[in-house]
């Protein structure tokens, strides 16, 4: 069968997610597709896949994006509860994020480029990054069937099913797709919003909304392309810490964790750290004696080496750490509303099953807090033992390619007539 992957644009860390999946696919014999603006395409073909380019460059919208920010956040306590997202106001949350994140990521000529190719090319399956709605509209215009890909919690169904509750007149989602839809001729049901069905690459102990239904696949990192440093297998005869902050964000200025706190933490304890930060993250900061700075490393050859991860609970580091079972330290950020569409959800989860620490949000860490969170885990044999539990737990998990006969059948059953 023929599968059209969408994701947005400039996120690199989201194509990742759905790397594992794809290539499951392709090796199963269908031929697959990954649809995105043009920002995204040197990662799409170093991850060996075939682009399919809609739409125009989206810096200047991203950065647009970022300006419009809010400057005050949903009130939450000190480290939240994933169940704890924008309590308060959900209505005024998700009427906020879909006009000023949503609506920025589904242009009109992104759309129509999107659209004109899934109507000529037909494909059976089409798989939707959670934030890429273009794909449930261009799914429906052609006729395919469609499956929403979670990069993290499922916050979207969360804050619409708590908005609802709010305000059941109104609904910025709906009153956004709706005339979307219409313009290709088609109409708005409660499945454009979740797919035919849920693609969840989280782990099984993660919150999810009440009554979710999913697809569970195992998380399966992809780090991108590199070559395995030489340096990475002549450790100094100290533990090793794996300090990272992912790469979504790397080229904005956003709020993350900063180096300053990360290396305060660290500066003179008897650890081998290895600090995969850019030249922008880590800016006029010392670098401490037993810091090892790199651009990039890749997780899946690294985190073996490691006895601890601190990062910022993004899903390629998460999946990483329970591939390899590493002890995981976690600092959410607090740019836009993001950490509760993954980060704080994993951040209690590990905390929950005694695999890790919530530190802190990355705008209430010190280096004390993390210096403390680390000398524990690091001290604690349990932390390590967890780790390995939760590994054993995720082998029960159907992998990336025990899933295609399943999305098979499902294509199947959901595909619509074609227009």
């Amino acid at each position: 069968m023929r599968v059209l992957f969408v994701t947005p644009p400039a996120l690199a860390s989201h194509l990742f997610v759905l790397t594992p999946l794809a290539w499951a696919l392709r090796t199963a014999g269908h031929d697959v597709r990954v649809a995105t603006q043009p920002d995204l395409a040197e990662s799409i073909v170093q991850a060996g896949l075939t682009g399919v380019l809609v739409g125009s460059g989206m810096g200047e919208t991203l950065m647009r994006v970022a300006a419009a920010e809010p400057a005050e956040k949903p009130a939450a306590p000190d480290r939240p509860r994933q169940e704890d997202y924008a309590r308060e106001d959900p209505y005024g949350e998700l009427d906020y994020l879909t006009r000023h994140l949503l609506r920025h990521l589904c242009p009109d000529d992104m759309l129509d480029d999107l659209v004109g190719f899934a109507r000529a090319w037909r494909p059976d399956l089409v798989i939707w990054d959670g934030l890429s709605y273009a794909g449930a509209v261009a799914a429906r215009a052609c006729g395919a069937a469609h499956a929403r890909l979670l990069f993290g919690a499922d916050g979207y169904v969360q804050l619409r099913n708590a908005a609802l509750r709010r305000r059941p007149d109104r609904d910025p989602l709906r009153e956004w797709l709706e005339p979307l839809l219409e313009r290709y001729g088609s109409g708005f049901d409660e499945d454009v919003l979740t797919g035919d069905w849920t693609i969840d690459t989280q782990p099984p102990w993660m919150w999810r909304p009440a009554g979710a239904r999913h697809l569970h696949v195992r998380p399966t990192a992809f780090n991108g392309p590199s070559i395995v440093p030489d340096w990475l297998h002549r450790p100094d005869g100290r533990p090793r810490v794996c300090l990272t902050l992912g790469v979504s964000h790397r080229a904005a200025d956003v709020a993350e964790a900063t180096a300053a706190d990360l290396f305060e933490a660290v500066d003179g304890m008897d650890v081998e750290v290895v600090a995969t930060l850019n030249a922008a993250q880590v800016g006029d900061t010392p670098v401490p004696a037993n810091v090892r700075l790199v651009d990039f490393v890749p997780l899946n050859v690294l985190l073996p080496t490691c006895r601890a991860v601190v990062h910022h609970g993004g899903n390629g580091a998460s999946a990483s750490a329970y591939e390899h079972a590493v002890p995981q330290l976690v600092v959410p950020g607090t740019y836009w509303s993001e950490k509760w569409f993954g980060p704080l959800a994993v951040a209690n989860g590990v905390e929950d099953q005694g695999a890790g620490v919530y530190v802190a949000d990355s705008d209430k860490l010190t280096g004390e807090l993390l210096r403390k969170a680390l000398d524990r885990v690091l001290g604690d044999p349990s932390y390590a033992e967890n780790a390995k539990r939760l590994r054993r737990e995720l082998l029960a998990v159907p992998t990336p390619r025990d899933v295609v006969p399943l999305l098979e059948g499902l294509t199947a059953q959901h595909r619509r007539d074609r227009p």
